[in-house]
């Protein structure tokens, strides 16, 4: 028989089965193309080269014509994956990925953009209805986009561990405190959060939000410049309970005529 490097085509089609585990990592793609062919060539073979990140589109193509290739979930998780994929086969292929498939696309660092973007908002509509347990682990892996959705969903169990992620940022916090509706229990853990508490644009839009905790927003007063304290006094977007005592911080500047160092973020 042939010697592998001599191997076209034709020959990776009659390759006997201890041979196709070297073939799999062939450069000539006619060799690829054979093995495509070859009655022994099995389920796992398929999964090992499709995991070969050269593979071409074309190959992935002719991968995809496989009926029955097509049928084994692996097959088409590796191929939706696979970042040299069409995307027009590719927005069929994620709608049939399972849930934590479609959570490690959207975070897939080489993943088709277009197949990431649709496997998170696949993620983002199942939000509302999944468990407290697959919550938090969309806490601890999701994207950014689906950690600041988690924001404002507000589970009770997944809230401190969104709190605390490294991938919420302030325009999440800024965005989630902006909404009407945002339940109590999210303001008050904003608003006793160390980091987020802690920012100038974070205490801003508690001050303007009505489930703010009325004792913990009355500390940040002192700290709040001048002219925005006037802003916030004249703003009907302020609650009214808590305009009093920013007019009446504004009346104790007046009488020390020393206003306040704003606080490095």
């Amino acid at each position: 028989m042939e010697s592998k490097s001599e191997l076209d085509g034709d020959g990776a089609r009659r390759a006997p089965l201890e041979e196709i585990p070297a073939l799999i990592h062939a450069h000539r793609e006619e060799v690829l193309r054979g093995l495509l062919e070859n009655p022994l060539f099995a389920e796992l073979h398929l999964c090992l080269l499709l995991g070969r990140a050269d593979i071409s589109t074309s190959l992935l193509e002719e991968v995809a014509k496989h009926k029955e290739w097509m049928t084994s979930y692996r097959v088409k998780r590796a191929l939706a994956f696979h970042h040299n994929l069409p995307q027009r086969l590719g927005l069929s292929l994620v709608r049939e990925l399972y849930h934590s498939d479609l959570v490690a696309l959207s975070f897939s660092p080489s993943g088709n953009p277009a197949l990431r973007h649709l496997a998170e908002e696949l993620v983002l509509a199942k939000l509302p209805q999944l468990p407290p347990a697959q919550k938090m682990t969309l806490a601890r892996r999701g994207s950014p986009r689906i950690v600041g959705a988690l924001l404002t969903d507000g589970s009770p169990e997944s809230l401190p561990t969104v709190l605390d992620s490294p991938l919420l940022n302030e325009g999440h916090v800024l965005k989630a405190l902006a909404r009407v509706a945002l339940p109590v229990r999210i303001v008050t853990a904003i608003a006793d959060h160390a980091k987020w508490s802690h920012l100038y644009s974070v205490r801003l839009a508690l001050l303007r939000n009505s489930q703010s905790p009325m004792a913990r927003v009355l500390t940040f007063l002192p700290n709040i410049t001048t002219t925005d304290l006037k802003i916030l006094s004249q703003s009907s977007s302020v609650p009214s309970r808590l305009v009093p005592h920013i007019r009446r911080e504004l009346a104790n500047r007046m009488q020390r005529g020393k206003p306040p160092v704003r606080e490095r973020e």
